[in-house]
């Protein structure tokens, strides 16, 4: 569990003793730095195309200092933050670098006789050989100035698709029954998906009920959609607030789906009523045309729950588990996830790193450093929190027991697979216990493409 050790190599250049944290051949694009310590004091350097020089420096392990215009929304400070330079750091930079030829990233210790933890992740996109890319410049920055404040704004702000067909229905539910909104027409797609559900109020009915009412959806004939519509939604158990750029929920009732479902003859939705009280709920989409491509696929989401999982403090024990997120066959795109839990544990539950296997990876192309880490954050416990790409809906208790909900979207650090995607996660805490997991995946795969590793429908009944 040592992540805050590692680094690719040290460099002595133009004077300066380096950590390399990353380096790579292009083109190619870096599309996510997540980054922690518990001591801000040193120096980031970024290189791009073999220049000796670095194009530009940041005097801290400290993204949201960059010495240019980035916009909030793709430069998030953590909960945990400090403003003292000794102090804890904690950001997660989404500003896109792109690099022609070649990118590496360095950093100086202040103190080389001093440990101090840098933990760090790097998301990055290698494109073929002859893709055209403009390397980063600081001054464009400033020349697009007017886009990135745009941008940053529409990312906090996200709008509803503007046009198309609505198609409004109220399903009355009583309880075990079901009803279905279908839709046709050739090559369109689902752009805006609302549900207002009746809630009977705040407290335990109302989680019940965003529980235990699930959603189902069908493209061409084709089920690729079911879970909770509390899950389904980004919010978790209870069904909080939710202010993302796919998912918004108001944590009374109210879901607003902005994830793009095409199809090409015929879609549905079907909502089912699992509890034992009547439920009421409006049903609204947009649809519109859709411009489809070879490469055109399917929306999907995944649902998996287990109970009574162990947790353990003792890191390198040959027995720690790995638990499964989801496992799927086939091509596509993964594009986010939920985890939503209850720690029967006294305290943290979440030191396990994620592992992402891509097509015949013999080793996890994605290793992360801990469970709030993956998701945006970092240094337990967490707060609740809302950025674009994701956040905490629930934390309950300061000692983390209890429930909990993570959520994570992802843009350009979305991941590609041509034939298979493993998605772990290490089950490490910081004292024994267990954990209740449920996970919520949306990703878009192939008509061929296969969940492996959904739970059985009438695990969400167990209450």
């Amino acid at each position: 569990n040592n992540d805050g050790s590692g680094y690719e190599r040290i460099e002595t250049i133009n004077g300066h003793r380096e950590k390399v944290l990353f380096e790579a051949e292009g083109p190619g694009v870096v599309t996510r730095i997540w980054m922690t310590t518990s001591d801000k004091r040193g120096t980031l350097r970024f290189y791009f195309d073999g220049e000796s020089a670095p194009r530009f420096t940041i005097p801290a392990y400290d993204l949201s200092q960059a010495p240019f215009f980035v916009g909030e929304a793709l430069s998030l400070r953590h909960t945990n933050y400090e403003t003292r330079p000794e102090g804890r750091g904690g950001n997660t930079f989404m500003l896109p670098l792109p690099y022609a030829s070649h990118c590496r990233i360095t950093f100086e210790e202040p103190d080389w006789e001093r440990f101090v933890p840098r933990y760090y992740q790097i998301n990055y996109r290698t494109y073929a050989p002859g893709t055209r890319i403009k390397s980063f410049e600081v001054s464009d920055t400033e020349r697009l100035r007017f886009r990135l404040e745009e941008l940053s704004a529409k990312l906090l702000r996200p709008q509803a698709y503007e046009g198309g067909e609505q198609h409004r229905v109220r399903m009355r539910l009583a309880p075990g029954k079901k009803q279905t909104l279908s839709l046709d027409g050739e090559d369109r797609a689902i752009y805006t998906l609302r549900f207002e559900v009746a809630a009977p109020g705040a407290g335990s009915d109302y989680a019940r009920l965003m529980r235990g009412l699930t959603l189902s959806m069908d493209f061409d004939g084709m089920n690729t959609v079911w879970a909770p519509l509390g899950e389904f939604a980004g919010a978790g158990i209870g069904a909080p607030e939710v202010r993302s750029w796919y998912l918004d929920c108001d944590g009374m009732g109210r879901i607003e789906s902005r994830w793009v479902m095409p199809y090409r003859h015929t879609a549905s939705l079907t909502l089912e009523n699992t509890t034992d009280r009547e439920a009421d709920v409006l049903v609204e989409t947009t649809t519109d045309r859709y411009a489809r491509t070879p490469s055109t696929l399917y929306f999907h989401t995944t649902w998996r729950q287990e109970r009574d999982i162990p947790v353990s403090p003792n890191y390198d024990a040959p027995d720690n588990l790995d638990w499964n997120f989801i496992t799927c066959s086939g091509r596509g795109v993964l594009r986010g996830d939920l985890l939503t839990l209850y720690n029967n544990a006294p305290d943290w539950y979440g030191e396990g790193d994620e592992k992402i296997w891509i097509d015949d990876d013999p080793f996890p192309s994605h290793f992360g450093t801990g469970t709030e880490d993956y998701y945006n954050c970092s240094w337990a416990p967490v707060v609740p929190f809302h950025t674009p790409f994701g956040g905490a809906p629930r934390a309950d208790e300061a000692s983390s027991h209890g429930y909990n909900t993570f959520m994570r979207t992802r843009n350009l650090d979305a991941i590609p697979f041509h034939r298979r995607l493993r998605f772990d996660i290490e089950m490490l805490s910081w004292h024994p216990g267990t954990v209740d997991y449920a996970t919520t995946v949306w990703w878009y795969g192939d008509p061929e493409s296969r969940a492996e590793s959904a739970s059985p429908r009438d695990e969400a009944r167990v209450p």
